[in-house]
């Protein structure tokens, strides 16, 4: 049902907009698709707020997304060695690239991406209607991406991924369209969303039926004194088709189902098994050189020393790092067997983020640097990550390039 069918004049900022209307269980959601980088989508969240009386304001943003929107400095409170020991550091430096994506659509179109649900967040609270955050917390959408797509695929998001680094030319209008009809995240993956069944799944599917799922769970909890009538949905535009019809016929236990897209996916088992099974046939074959010769023992052990701990140390170098970082990623890769938890990677950063400690003003420019290739290596912050990063590709490439080594010296 559009928005012409129950009202009789139309503000001009509504006139064309993508508006549905649902009713489910007694209560009345009015669905505005936006362009998350458009004017008129910010115009026409604030004319249908000042058109029509609503008893809750709904936008597609989770905690941490709406919580960098009120407070855009937050960030910089970030504990960079907590965020390395718990293993966040490719959550976090994933998330900054994103990032980029959305500063150069800014700077090209002088729109901050997201700016309507900030509209519709600021609508609801002068108004002193509730608000709700109904999308899935962004970390677990990316992981569960990320878990979604094969081993090969997941070189080609992170090709992607660094390749929006580099990438200087303006964005072209092909994209800008898609962001009109699409989603941020869809957009950001644009190439891999649109050829990977399991990728659209993980970044718009299930975020569908989450949000679906929420709207119908905050429903319940707020309807107690049945006083909730009518419930402004802001999403993007991409969205609006899904989650109208899930709206519509979804008969899942809302709760439950926010729990269970809500859960981080399982770890593969085969990568590790397939590391772990790697590095017992190259001790294995160690051993039996040592069996054979001693000579050939210390050689194979020194090559896997060298290999490991080589790749590591320039992993730290192309980052920048400081000689200690480097030193720590040459001595952390070749006992990464014998020592589970932090990964290479994550000591050698954290020795950096030790001997060069990130500034104040790291943390103040941090989203600014990384829009250029050269803050990665400017910000002290953005090269921590990208220590972590290289230094932890450089121990897989030399753990497998020694074990074909020696191998072949084997043989």
């Amino acid at each position: 049902m559009s928005l012409s069918d129950t009202t009789d004049i139309l503000p001009p900022a509504l006139q064309g907009q993508p508006i549905e209307r649902v009713e489910r269980d007694g209560v009345e959601y009015v669905v505005l698709g936006t362009a998350h980088v458009s004017r008129s989508s910010v115009e026409a969240v604030e004319a249908l707020l000042a058109h029509e009386p609503f008893d809750a304001v709904a936008v597609e943003l989770c905690d941490s997304r709406a919580q960098g929107m009120r407070d855009p400095e937050a960030f910089k409170q970030m504990d960079l060695f907590q965020v390395i020991r718990q293993g966040k550091a490719g959550m976090v430096a994933a998330s900054l690239v994103l990032s980029t994506f959305q500063k150069r659509l800014a700077d090209q179109y002088g729109i901050e991406p997201g700016a309507e649900m900030k509209a519709a967040m600021t609508g609801a609270e002068l108004r002193h209607v509730p608000l709700w955050l109904i999308d899935r917390e962004v970390g677990t959408t990316l992981r569960r991406a990320w878990h979604s797509v094969g081993f090969w695929q997941r070189f080609g998001l992170m090709g992607g991924l660094m390749a929006s680094v580099f990438e200087r030319e303006a964005i072209d209008e092909k994209e800008i369209e898609k962001l009109k009809q699409g989603d941020m995240l869809e957009s950001a993956f644009s190439e891999f969303a649109t050829e990977s069944a399991p990728l659209y799944r993980s970044l718009i599917a299930e975020r569908d039926a989450f949000m679906a799922a929420r709207l119908r769970e905050q429903a319940s909890r707020a309807d107690a004194g049945g006083s909730l009538r009518k419930v402004l949905v802001v999403i993007g535009a991409g969205h609006l088709k899904g989650l109208c019809e899930l709206l519509r016929t979804q008969q899942d236990n809302p709760a439950g189902k926010v729990a269970e897209l809500a859960q981080m996916p399982p770890k593969a088992r085969w990568p590790k098994w397939l590391a772990v099974g790697l590095v017992l046939a190259v001790f294995v074959a160690i051993g039996f050189a040592f069996h054979r010769n001693t000579a050939l023992g210390a050689q194979a052990l020194r090559d896997w020393v060298l290999f490991t701990g080589g790749f590591a140390a320039l992993g730290a170098i192309i980052a920048g790092g400081h000689p200690l970082s480097i030193l720590a990623a040459f001595i952390a890769a070749p006992i990464k067997p014998f020592r589970p938890g932090i990964p290479s990677g994550g000591i050698s950063a954290m020795v950096e983020a030790w001997v060069r400690r990130p500034r104040v003003a790291d943390f103040e420019t941090l989203r600014d640097d990384i829009v250029h290739w050269s803050g990665w290596w400017k910000n002290r912050v953005a090269r921590t990550l990208l220590n972590f990063f290289l230094v932890c590709l450089g121990t897989i490439v030399g753990e497998y390039s020694a074990g074909i080594h020696i191998f072949k010296n084997l043989l």
